[in-house]
């Protein structure tokens, strides 16, 4: 029987192969890792640290662009309800390495979704059948985020450091077009030189496109409106609380879950 977890970077896909390992072993257990060519640096410390612990290596794969990429070459940007960028970047090449390396009578995919999120844990089985979907978090013992932390320094690992600075997830560097206003505003303060390179490629791909495109979008008295990067880093610059205040939208992430 293959074994084969969503290994994202993240604590929950770290937590749910934790479980894998204690309740079936390390034999066919693989850890897979799909690269998206931004993830911060430490998530590759953190991936190496995090599968040797439980005497594993992670099997990576890689389309071989970034997001920006993605969409110039779909000239489409991805926003929170559509995300060209997970979809081509880690759910194909995984679904593709799937269907060249397992067969789905004798494989279990696992995700790293936990309890408060058996919404995403449903969804996403209709995406990756034929094979047998399990989330070892959605089932007791329940464990928070902080719980499974704990378990990760009780191995001497330091966790990713994403989570130290404030982010809610470990993935695409602490950008991502899921993410809400409050994120990208973190990412700015924590990051300011990689806020801007994805304010840049924001630029030059409404400049390729010739079209006025956002990740982001803010609504005010009742009016929803494109957000440019530029225009929310001169607000956070101004430290302007009044243009800030209203924004507490962390957005939502699911990369191997969350289906178009």
């Amino acid at each position: 029987m293959k074994r084969v977890v969503m290994f994202s970077g993240g604590i929950g896909s770290w937590g749910a192969a934790s479980r894998v390992v204690q309740e079936h072993g390390v034999k066919d257990v693989i850890l897979l890792f799909a690269d998206t060519k931004i993830e911060d640096e430490d998530l590759y410390r953190f991936l190496w640290d995090g599968a040797s612990v439980l005497g594993l290596s992670p099997t990576i794969i890689a389309d071989g662009r970034n997001p920006w990429e993605v969409f110039s070459d779909v000239r489409f940007l991805g926003n929170s309800r559509i995300d060209p960028c997970s979809k081509l970047l880690k759910r194909v090449p995984c679904r593709k390495w799937l269907d060249d390396s397992c067969d789905p009578s004798n494989t279990t995919v696992y995700l790293g979704l936990d309890w408060t999120e058996l919404h995403r844990y449903e969804k996403s089985k209709s995406y990756w059948g034929p094979w047998v979907m399990e989330s070892p978090l959605t089932k007791p013992p329940y464990r928070a985020k902080q719980e499974v932390i704990t378990e990760l320094e009780a191995f001497g690992i330091k966790p990713p450091r994403l989570y130290s600075l404030g982010f809610p997830h470990n993935n695409c560097g602490g950008m991502c077009v899921k993410a809400g206003i409050k994120q990208f505003i973190l990412l700015y303060r924590t990051m300011p030189g990689r806020y801007k390179w994805h304010e840049q490629q924001e630029k030059e791909l409404q400049a390729s496109l010739g079209k006025d495109v956002t990740i982001l979008q803010e609504t005010r008295n009742g009016i929803k409106r494109r957000l440019p990067l530029e225009t929310l880093r001169r607000r956070i610059e101004s430290e302007d609380s009044e243009q800030l205040a209203p924004f507490d939208d962390w957005g939502g992430c699911g990369c191997f879950s969350d289906i178009e």
